[in-house]
C-alpha cells in the first residue's frame, strides 16, 4: 500500500500556486505582547502583523505553507484555523504547514512564562489564518517552482556560550548547575566560547507564473530574531518588503521568511567586539545575498508534491514532589498577580506542567520535487538544524521551526547536562530529555516516505590530515565529529570512545587542509573522552579556552591509568597553570603524586587557538611534538601494564579536566617517530 501511495506521488504533473498575504495587525488596542520573560503591552503599531501563504498542487496532491508573523501560535489555535479553511481550499489538515516566525514584537497568541495571551487577538489572529489559506488556494494558476541556497554566516552567530567552570551560575531553583547560558556580552571573560554551531543556510524556495511574473518566495533562516518596538513583524517583515522592492514585482508577489533552527542562535557576534546596527540595515544584508541567490534560480513547470504527518507523544519533565510544594506555595502567594520574579515565573511553570504532564506533537515532511522541508513544533538548536540537513534523503533540505504548534525548546540530551535557559522546565522547554532525537528520528522516517530514498549517513570528509594519520596505521583514530549520541566512532576499527557527561558537540575544529566544509570537534566543559585501548603514542589536535593562569593546572589533554586512582598513578600531559609558574601555558608530563616527576615544555600555547600534540612512551623514554617540532623529551619509570583506560581532556581521577576542545585523536601501538609527527603536522595545511 506505501509502495502504491508512493508511485502515485512521484508521478509528475503540471505545478500551480497561489499566494495571498492578509492583515492580522490587531484591531484592539491596548493588546498584549510576549517573547519575553514578563508581559508588556503595546498600545500601536510599528509596522503591520500579517498572515501570508502559498498553496502549491501538482494535479494530484495540493499543499499550504503559511507563515504568520507572532512569536509562536499554540496547536489549537492552528488545528482551528486549518480545520476551518480545509473545506473551502481544498487542502486535508495534514497537508497545511504553518509556522510562526518568532518576532518577540507581536500579539501574543499563548501565554508562556510571565505573559498570558491576549484576550481577544487570538481568535482574531485563527480567522486571519484561516482567511489567507482560503485567499491563496483561490488564486492558483499555472506555475513554476525552483529553489536555492545561499550561505550568511554573517548574519547569524550562537548566541549559547560555555561558562569557565569557576563561573557557573544558579538556576531557578538555586541549584549551582549552568555551564551554558544565553546571551554571554561581547567578549565576556567569563565565558570560554559557543556551545553549539550555526546554521548559515538562506534557503529559498521560489515560485513564478509560466510567463515568468514572481508569484511567492518562502525563505528560510536561522536567526531567533533581531528586537523591535511593539507592535511589529521584526526583522521578518522588512524582509518581506525589501525583497518585494528588489524583485520589482507588483503587489500581488507575496515573499515570507520562515524561521529556521535558531534556538541558541541570534546575530549578535559574542566573540568579537559590539557593533551597533539597526533592524532596517541587517534586513537589507539578508535580502542582499537571498536575492543574489534568487537570481540563480532554475525553475520547473512540472514535478510531484508528497507530503506526510506523523504525531508524537512526548512526556514533559515534571519537577519532584519538594520542588513542587515549593512551586505552588509561591503560586499561592501570587494571588491574582502575575509572576515577576524568576523564582516567580518557574515556580508557576512548574504547576503548570503538572497539570498537563503529556504532549502530542505535530511532525511534517514535505517535498516539492527534489526539495525537502521540515516542519517541527519547537525552538530547535543549530546542530538539531545541521544533522536533518546532513542525513536527509532529499538534497537541498531545510527546516521550519515552530511550525503547527509550541512546543518549547528541545536541546538535544547532551546539552541537557550544561544547563542554561534552554534546559529549565516549563511551557517554552518542557519536554523530555530525549525528545530532540526522536523528533528527529521521526522526521527522517517521514522524509524517507516522501522521497522513497534512504535517509544519508554522515562520514566526515577526509582531509590530507587523515589521510596522513591513516597512512601511520594507527590501531584507533577517533574524528570526533559526531552530531550525536555518547559514542565517537573509530575510523579504523571497534575501539568506540565514549563521551563523558559535560561535552558540547560538531563546533567547529581545526582548519585541516583539503577537507571538504568545516571540520568538527567536541568541546569538553567538565566531561571527557574516554576509550579502553593499549598504545604508546597519542596524537591529537587541541584548543585551550581557559586563561594560563585560571587555576592550578589549566587542564590535562591526554591521561592513561586507572580510572579514579588514588594519587592520580599514571601518565599524565597537561598544560601548566598557577601551580608552577615557570610551566603556566606550557605542556608538562606528569606521573602521579607518588612519583611526582614533571616533565616541562619551552613554548607557552595561547588560548583560543589550535594546535596538534603527540605523546610519545617509548619504555622509560617519554617525548613530546608540539606542532611536528619536539617540546618535551625526558625519562620516567614506565607505566603499569593493567593502566589501560585512556583518557582524552582529563586526567583518570578527573582533576582539573581540559576546558575548551579537542579533536582528530589517534592511538598507535608503536612509538611515532619525529618524522611522522612531523609529516602530520605539515599535512594540515597552513
Amino acid at each position: 500500500m506505501i509502495a502504491l501511495i508512493l508511485a502515485l506521488a512521484l508521478q509528475e504533473g503540471d505545478f500551480k500556486a497561489g499566494a495571498a498575504a492578509v492583515d492580522a495587525t490587531p484591531e484592539k488596542f491596548p493588546v498584549i505582547v510576549n517573547g519575553m520573560f514578563t508581559g508588556r503591552t503595546a498600545k500601536g503599531t510599528v509596522d503591520p502583523i500579517r498572515v501570508r501563504c502559498l498553496v502549491l498542487e501538482d494535479g494530484t496532491t495540493r499543499v499550504a505553507i503559511a507563515v504568520v508573523d507572532s512569536c509562536m501560535v499554540p496547536r489549537h489555535s492552528l488545528d482551528r484555523a486549518k480545520e476551518a479553511a480545509s473545506k473551502a481550499a481544498g487542502i486535508p489538515v495534514e497537508r497545511m504547514l504553518v509556522s510562526a516566525t518568532h518576532t518577540h514584537s507581536a500579539p501574543s497568541a499563548m501565554g508562556c512564562l510571565g505573559s498570558e495571551a491576549d484576550p481577544d487577538y487570538p481568535p482574531f489572529l485563527e480567522k486571519k489564518i484561516t482567511e489567507a489559506i482560503e485567499k491563496a488556494a483561490a488564486r492558483l494558476e499555472p506555475a513554476e517552482v525552483g529553489w536555492a541556497v545561499a550561505s550568511a554566516p554573517e548574519h547569524t552567530y550562537c548566541r549559547r556560550w560555555i561558562l569557565r567552570p569557576d563561573k557557573v551560575k544558579n538556576d531557578p531553583f538555586g541549584v549551582k548547575n549552568v555551564r551554558a547560558m544565553m546571551h554571554p556580552g561581547y567578549q565576556s571573560p567569563d565565558y570560554i566560547g559557543p556551545a553549539g554551531p550555526v546554521d548559515a543556510d538562506l534557503s529559498l524556495l521560489a515560485v513564478r507564473s509560466r510567463d515568468g511574473k514572481p508569484l511567492a518566495l518562502v525563505a528560510n533562516y536561522s536567526m531567533h530574531y533581531f528586537g523591535s518596538g511593539l507592535v511589529s513583524a521584526d526583522y521578518y517583515g522588512a524582509f518581506c518588503r525589501l525583497f518585494a522592492k528588489a524583485t520589482g514585482a507588483d503587489a500581488s508577489f507575496v515573499p515570507m521568511m520562515s524561521q529556521g533552527t535558531s534556538g541558541d542562535q541570534m546575530w549578535m557576534d559574542y566573540g568579537s567586539p559590539q557593533k551597533k546596527i539597526a533592524l532596517e540595515a541587517y534586513a537589507e544584508g539578508v535580502t542582499t545575498i537571498a536575492h543574489e541567490a534568487w537570481k540563480t534560480i532554475a525553475y520547473r513547470a512540472r514535478g510531484s508534491i508528497a507530503m506526510r504527518e506523523a504525531k508524537l507523544a512526548l512526556g514533559r519533565r515534571l519537577c519532584d514532589g519538594k520542588r513542587l510544594e515549593w512551586a505552588r506555595k509561591i503560586v499561592a502567594g501570587l494571588g491574582a498577580k502575575s509572576p515577576q520574579s524568576q523564582q516567580e515565573i518557574y515556580a508557576r511553570e512548574q504547576v503548570l506542567l503538572h497539570e498537563d504532564p503529556k504532549a502530542e506533537l505535530r511532525l511534517q515532511a514535505l517535498r516539492v520535487a527534489e526539495l525537502g522541508i521540515t516542519a517541527i513544533p519547537n525552538e530547535v538548536v543549530g546542530l538539531t538544524g545541521l544533522r536533518l540537513k546532513a542525513m536527509s534523503p532529499l538534497q537541498p533540505t531545510f527546516n521550519v521551526e515552530l511550525a503547527n504548534g509550541a512546543e518549547g525548546y528541545i536541546p538535544p540530551p547532551e546539552q541537557h547536562k550544561l544547563g542554561g535557559y534552554i534546559t529549565w522546565a516549563a511551557r517554552t522547554a518542557g519536554l523530555e530529555v530525549e525528545a530532540e532525537p526522536k523528533i528527529v528520528e521521526t522526521l527522517l522516517k517521514l522524509l524517507e516516505e516522501v522521497s522513497g530514498k534512504p535517509r544519508r549517513t554522515f562520514a566526515e570528509a577526509e582531509s590530507a590530515y587523515a589521510k596522513a594519520v591513516l597512512a601511520s596505521k594507527p590501531s584507533a583514530y577517533w574524528r570526533l565529529g559526531e552530531f550525536t549520541g555518547t559514542a565517537a566512532a573509530d575510523s579504523v576499527g571497534k575501539a568506540t570512545a565514549t563521551f563523558e557527561d559535560g561535552i558540547a558537540l560538531h563546533l567547529e575544529g581545526p582548519p585541516l587542509a583539503g577537507s571538504q566544509g568545516t571540520n568538527r570537534a567536541p568541546h569538553l566543559a567538565g566531561g571527557r573522552v574516554r576509550a579502553e585501548v593499549a598504545g604508546a603514542s597519542v596524537e591529537l589536535w587541541f584548543w585551550n579556552g581557559l586563561p594560563n593562569a585560571a587555576r592550578p593546572v589549566t587542564g590535562y589533554l591526554v591521561s592513561r591509568g586507572i580510572p579514579g586512582a588514588e594519587g592520580a598513578a599514571g601518565d599524565h600531559l597537561g598544560i601548566g597553570g598557577t601551580d608552577k609558574p615557570e610551566l603556566a601555558g606550557r605542556l608538562f608530563f606528569f606521573t602521579g603524586n607518588a612519583r611526582n616527576e614533571h616533565l616541562g615544555g619551552k613554548t607557552e600555547i595561547a588560548p583560543k587557538t589550535w594546535h596538534q600534540v603527540v605523546l610519545v612512551r617509548d619504555g622509560r623514554d617519554v617525548r613530546v611534538y608540539l606542532d611536528g617540532a619536539l617540546e618535551i623529551e625526558g625519562k620516567t619509570e614506565a607505566l603499569a601494564s593493567d593502566a589501560a583506560t585512556l583518557f582524552l581532556g582529563g586526567r583518570n581521577d578527573g582533576f582539573a579536566s581540559f576546558e575548551g576542545r579537542i579533536d582528530e585523536a589517534a592511538v598507535y601501538p608503536r612509538a611515532l617517530t619525529a618524522e611522522e609527527a612531523a609529516a602530520h603536522f605539515r599535512a594540515a595545511g597552513p
